[in-house]
């Protein structure tokens, strides 16, 4: 309710492999003990070595506390592989170091008290689901190529997710004061040979309109109908709210949870909904159906404290149609042609038709947070776009207007849109009149680079670190590990 990344496997079950292979190691060997000494000292054996190919997994390196298991190398290995990734020097050293330069982060991030809250860890997860359906066309094909559902997916991203999320948190605040200035950004750019000059790749700014497709009234009713049923069953005490919530929900963050969303104040909750969650007194009642942009929705309360309200929630979202899908493109369609006859303009349309409610106050044009520099700004580069606004803007013309085409939003919503490509800058070399800020931020980002670079020494150096002998002959990039 509460307004991409590498996959690594979980460590408890592979720790219990270990554990249990150590067990029944040991028990092979007391066995054989007691049968060696049946025997003369003449006819015993010696236990034979076991080849590495053999060992189904293994802790291969401990830093602090934390193990690194054999499983957790391959598991990453796949993943960068699948990403497209080169690695620098031998996968087999520099995988495990990057875990472990991991596990540093998520120390200091557990010392500094660093959390994140499941809100935003079911934000992050939701946008790069639905970043993955944009890109390879419906949640069906996704579900096909990744062979997970959905759910299953976020299940399986849920903690890696949060881990990333806590480490890119303790590197910012560990290169919170790093600062350039001009003279910086001059001397390393006239220092940069010709052949070095940074591309600047093609920036766009792109204004849209949207339009939602209309839900089916008898989908609707389908939707309340389920969620009548699920207050009856909770009123009578066949089972709880939690359990309807884990099993039905579809909002992923608070499903986990039995549907509660932790103590929240007014401004970070839909108004609809909070109207309602802030209107309810008594813990055993619910409240009547409520209709949000996500869906529709039953809340039960928990507790209040001062302006803040402690609630669970079953969140349902109606199907869409094709049918209605066609429809909402067909009254684009009218729209596009009434803009290009001049009846009124695209910015026009934007502000007084438009369904998008981020961008109908800023004449359609659209925006999103550069993650490099923390801040907002309506010039995409092509990759930054949803993949579906780039594959229209990627032929147009400053000025021209695209067809209409349907996309899952932010939000996980389906919607129709048109767009016009308001400005392009093509890629270019850097210069420094220019491109200052493009400069400023490659100065930038090496600085903080360094800086990170002399913290993970320097941790290394205060942290306990045991490694499998066959590790201990790599190149590293970092000093120190091998003590």
């Amino acid at each position: 309710m509460k307004t991409r990344t590498k996959i690594f496997c979980g460590l408890s079950a592979m720790i219990l492999a270990v554990v249990l292979s150590a067990h029944a190691k040991q028990g092979a060997r007391r066995t054989a003990a007691d049968n060696d000494s049946t025997r003369t000292p003449s006819v015993a054996k010696e236990n034979p070595v076991v080849p590495e190919t053999s060992v189904i997994d293994e802790v291969i390196w401990v830093v602090g506390d934390e193990p690194i298991l054999k499983s957790d190398v391959e598991a990453a290995r796949l993943q960068a592989e699948a990403d497209g990734h080169k690695f620098k020097g031998n996968p087999d050293c520099s995988i495990p170091e990057q875990l472990a330069v991991q596990k540093l982060f998520l120390h200091q991030a557990a010392i500094d008290s660093l959390e994140v809250s499941e809100s935003d860890i079911s934000q992050g997860i939701e946008d790069q689901i639905n970043y993955w359906i944009q890109l390879i066309g419906s949640k069906e094909k996704l579900e096909e190529y990744r062979k997970q559902s959905v759910s299953e997916m976020r299940q399986a991203m849920h903690d890696d997710f949060k881990n990333n999320r806590l480490i890119t948190m303790m590197k910012d605040k560990l290169v919170a004061d790093v600062k350039v200035s001009p003279a910086d950004v001059r001397r390393y750019f006239n220092a940069l040979p010709a052949d070095s000059i940074p591309l600047v790749p093609t920036v766009v700014e792109v204004e849209i309109i949207t339009q939602n497709p209309k839900v089916r009234q008898d989908e609707i009713n389908r939707i309340k109908d389920q969620l009548r049923e699920y207050t009856d069953r909770v009123t009578k005490g066949e089972t709880t709210f939690a359990t309807l919530a884990r099993l039905y929900s579809e909002d992923p963050g608070s499903a986990r949870q039995g549907g509660e969303l932790g103590f929240t104040g007014r401004g970070t909750l839909d108004p609809a909904f909070a109207a309602a969650a802030f209107n309810l007194t008594d813990p055993k009642k619910i409240s009547k159906i409520v209709e949000t942009e996500f869906g529709y929705h039953i809340i039960q309360l928990i507790d209040k404290r001062g302006d803040k309200v402690n609630v669970r929630h079953i969140l349902l979202k109606p199907r869409i149609s094709q049918e209605e899908i066609t429809n909402a493109e067909a009254r684009l369609d009218s729209i596009a042609a009434d803009i290009r006859s001049g009846k009124f303009t695209f910015e026009e349309g934007a502000t007084f038709i438009s369904d998008d409610k981020d961008t109908k106050n800023n004449h359609g044009l659209m925006a999103y947070t550069d993650q490099e520099n923390r801040s907002l700004t309506s010039r995409f580069r092509m990759r930054d776009l949803p993949t579906e606004v780039a594959r229209q803007v990627e032929s147009m013309k400053v000025g021209d207007i695209s067809q209409p085409f349907s996309m899952v939003n932010n939000r996980g919503k389906t919607v129709c849109a048109i767009v016009k490509l308001k400005s392009r800058v093509e890629a270019h070399k850097a210069t420094i009149t220019e491109d200052f800020q493009v400069m400023r931020n490659v100065v930038l980002a090496k600085e903080k680079e360094k800086k990170l670079h002399n913290w993970v020494v320097n941790k290394i150096k205060q942290t306990y670190v045991r490694m499998n002998d066959r590790y201990k002959g790599c190149d590293f990039e970092y000093q120190g590990w091998v003590k």
